[in-house]
């Protein structure tokens, strides 16, 4: 039985195949479309899932699952306006009429994407509500025969926090706090308003956060939020402008932070920095109050997390440290991208019945290695085509070779095997180097991601050897926890670290794996599996018997403003944007001064300013 579910028309739209229960590929529109978090419906990714599982040509889906409820969720917009009303009338006039044309008329728009991908839709959709589309992706794939679950995000329908239990094949949502008090929309808030993009810079608020000194933390929770010792809380909107404006703060917020917000691409000052580290310690006090508030109702002694939210790696990682749960997994795809997994999942095992298993040792996702694949032959032909310069590796050369360039403090570009589903790229589609060096985050960031010197670099570790490097006791196979690097590798502060300019902080050496070490200690760590991905684990073990250490820096193959790659042709084209040294396509090695002169780099270079 073949189900497919869908997510789109907010940010990170996407497709996932579930066959009998087995998921068996998932992917993100931007990958295809090259529109970074592509909200349009997926029509590429459809395409792909239904062709990795053989059925662009006389097949028939038994189920299709789109990951919420759009009229619950119109009704919300509309009661929100006119509770505000008048204010609010320029963002209605914007909203409502995208709504009018797109996004209420979902089951058509899908069976006309269907029709056109050459498969016929069944009779039946199902739209299985936000929150049990997050909660069935955090619960079904987990290994946990049982667990509670937690999802936080922005905003669903009308839930932006929910509590629930899964038992077996059944998973039932207990609590829930309603719209506009919402933990991932205060996050947002605090992005915007340090210069940072939502729905994309959340990440960047988390790598300034180390930074900085928690001096407002007190002045958020007496001011903007009334917390509960249940992790509940209600939002004072006289600060925020998302209700009644097109923008997440207001002037309000503005005075109590003393200053506008921060204009984006700006030097950032101290007080960006201290504001960062207070919503942190906010999120994570949140955090851990709702999962003691979780087990106390569930009675469960596992945790399984979704939603926006769940992708702060450094909350995930004080949330294990506070003992809260015996052990946490985190679905790799948290935000929307993974409501589509998630409304396949729960048609499967909640509206059908079927059985689960779960073994509480490994989870269901594969690694997350869900998306295209391209074989030797098509990567060839396309290099051969093009006149590209390249050297075949044999297998037993590859990681060897790979791992020679890296103890040379060569940057490499990784695109070989399945593309990985979700924000992480975790080994195959990665730019990685070498952790021992200290300049490489610099490097890298600067030169390479054409990005903010200050955001922090993870590592790929080899899973049955991170207890060496990490105090951590558990795997993170999807660089979802944060833990600090073990303090004998640690080189001690100076103690005027705070006085610094943040690049001269940034690349003063903290430990023996400082191209790792945010200035904190901490790392975003993944463990790295010969079960799950046996090639990158066997590249990581190629290095260890040459360096002795059994870890790498691991960064997403992109650059600023760009998804993933995906294909051979993006990774060449993104390959040639930057200062990579050399690209790894399948078997095939490629030197960037072997290369023809790339004419498009000229104008890269102008549009981030490089010059």
């Amino acid at each position: 039985m073949k189900i497919l579910g869908i997510s789109c028309f907010y940010h990170d739209s996407a497709a996932c195949l579930v066959e009998d229960g087995v998921i068996v590929a998932a992917a993100q529109e931007e990958r295809f479309t090259r529109k970074k978090h592509d909200a349009a419906f997926p029509t590429n990714a459809v395409r792909y899932c239904l062709a990795e599982a053989g059925m662009l040509e006389h097949a028939q889906l038994d189920a299709v699952a789109f990951y919420d409820k759009p009229l619950v969720k119109f009704h919300r917009i509309l009661e929100t306006y006119l509770s505000v009303a008048p204010l609010g009338l320029q963002s209605f006039r914007k909203a409502v009429p995208l709504w009018l044309r797109d996004k209420l008329w979902i089951d058509p728009t899908i069976r006309d994407g269907l029709e056109k991908a050459g498969v016929e839709a069944p009779e039946k959709l199902y739209f299985p509500a936000h929150h049990e589309s997050h909660a069935a992706s955090a619960y079904y794939p987990s290994p946990f025969p049982e667990a509670a679950v937690m999802n936080l995000d922005g905003v669903g329908e009308w839930a932006t926090a929910t509590i629930g239990v899964g038992e077996g094949r059944s998973l039932e949502l207990l609590q829930e706090l309603d719209f506009p008090h919402s933990l991932g929309l205060l996050y947002s808030a605090f992005t915007y308003f340090t210069g940072f993009r939502v729905n994309s810079g959340e990440y960047k608020l988390m790598g300034l956060a180390p930074y900085g000194e928690g001096k407002y933390t007190k002045l958020i929770l007496e001011k903007l939020l009334d917390l509960k010792e249940d992790g509940s809380f209600r939002l004072n909107m006289d600060y925020f402008g998302y209700l009644d404006g097109l923008v997440m703060t207001n002037d309000r917020f503005a005075a109590l932070f003393g200053g506008p917000p921060h204009k984006p691409e700006t030097p950032l000052t101290r007080r960006e920095m201290d504001i960062a580290k207070s919503v942190q310690e906010v999120t994570e006090e949140i955090v851990i109050r709702m999962a003691r508030h979780a087990r106390k109702i569930t009675g469960k002694k596992d945790l399984c997390m979704a939603g926006g939210v769940a992708l702060n790696c450094v909350a995930n990682g004080k949330l294990l440290r506070a003992n809260v749960f015996d052990d946490v997994w985190i679905q790799p795809a948290a935000g929307d991208a993974g409501g589509a997994l998630g409304a396949a999942l729960h048609v499967w095992h909640n509206v059908l019945g079927n059985e689960r298993k779960a073994d509480g040792r490994r989870d269901s996702m594969r690694g997350s290695y869900l998306g295209p694949e391209f074989s030797a032959e098509k990567t060839q032909a396309f290099l051969d085509a093009r006149g590209y310069p390249y050297a075949r590796l044999s297998d037993e050369d590859w990681a060897p070779t790979i791992a020679k360039l890296i103890a040379d403090e060569k940057v490499i570009a990784l695109c070989h095997g399945r593309m990985e589903f979700g924000p992480r790229a975790l080994g195959n589609r990665s730019i990685i180097g070498d952790a021992r060096s200290p300049k490489m985050q610099s490097v890298m960031n600067l030169k390479i991601k054409f990005r903010e010197s200050f955001r922090p670099f993870a590592p790929s570790c080899l899973e049955e050897k991170v207890g060496d490097y990490f105090d951590i006791d558990r795997l993170s196979p999807y660089m979802l926890l944060v833990a600090d690097v073990k303090e004998s590798r640690r080189i001690p502060l100076e103690g005027d670290e705070a006085g610094l300019d943040i690049m001269e902080w940034v690349n003063r050496p903290r430990s023996d794996i400082p191209a790792i070490t945010h200035v904190d200690y901490s790392a975003r760590i993944q463990t790295v599996s010969r079960e799950t991905n046996g090639r990158y684990h066997a590249l990581i073990e190629a290095f260890e018997k040459l360096t002795g250490y059994g870890v790498i820096i691991n960064t997403s193959f992109n650059v600023r403003g760009e998804p993933i790659v995906c294909t051979p042709e993006d990774a060449y084209r993104c390959f040639m944007r930057s200062e990579i040294d050399y690209l790894v396509l399948g078997p095939f090695l490629l030197k960037k001064t072997d290369q023809p002169r790339w004419h498009e780099r000229e104008n890269w270079r102008e549009t981030f300013n490089l010059d």
